[in-house]
């Protein structure tokens, strides 16, 4: 199983943080990480990402990215708001979007996704919605959106920054995906074995760099090794 997990926005997203100045994508980004460590954990799951700690990736390359790497599930972590951003309001909970048309896979796994999520964090059940939003409607695959909190709800700002709720917010999410897709986690004795996969070799760095810029840009993580004459890395 291929899964797109989508951290929202970016860090220089204008307007997209908590009142007291907690940008969403700090916390988007840190659910969308454990959630790659949760989901490998799983037998047979590829994971990749369509955002960038780089840059705020735009809406249509993300969908495209998702579409050309024909993955199973897009998942898009955020964090909501109400009002004018700039005054802590009582909007609170948390609640999971659909595109308008309820695609029954999509909205079968995002009410296990938000129930999971209910249950984790004890916070308000705003139930699963659907929307006209640019990623669930391009996306060729099931996509769920979770709003994982309001950023504008004092309580809710101060638990968006905290460890303890990113990891049950990305512990919920996958229980769900692993509980609807019935994925089975990879032996203990398996998951000490590892496989290196080597692209490439090259004597000039800036063109390992290119090849690891490429393989970024399509999700995967790339590690440059420098090999001395001695094997020492």
């Amino acid at each position: 199983m291929k899964v797109m997990i989508d951290a929202g926005h970016g860090f220089d997203t204008a307007g997209k943080r908590t009142v007291d100045g907690m940008k969403e994508y700090e916390f988007n980004r840190a659910v969308a990480n454990e959630m790659k460590k949760l989901l490998l954990g799983y037998e047979h799951v590829t994971v990749l990402f369509s955002h960038s700690d780089q840059r705020d990736v735009p809406l249509a390359e993300r969908a495209s990215k998702a579409n050309n790497a024909k993955t199973d599930l897009f998942i898009s972590i955020h964090a909501n708001a109400h009002g004018n951003g700039k005054e802590w309001t009582s909007a609170e909970g948390i609640e999971t979007y659909v595109y308008t048309s309820k695609p029954k896979t999509a909205y079968e796994a995002a009410k296990i996704v938000q129930a999971k999520l209910v249950a984790s964090t004890s916070r308000v059940d705003r139930g699963v919605k659907t929307a006209d939003f640019y990623l669930l409607k391009k996306t060729n695959m099931p996509a769920i959106l979770c709003e994982c909190g309001f950023m504008t709800h004092k309580v809710e700002a101060h638990l968006l920054r905290s460890l303890d709720y990113r990891q049950a917010c990305a512990q919920a999410i996958v229980s769900g995906i692993a509980a609807y897709y019935k994925l089975k986690k990879i032996p203990e004795a398996v998951k000490k074995e590892w496989y290196r996969v080597q692209l490439g070799a090259f004597q000039e760095r800036e063109n390992a760099a290119k090849l690891a810029a490429e393989l970024t840009k399509k999700g995967y993580q790339a590690l440059i090794v420098r090999n001395q004459k001695d094997g020492q890395r």
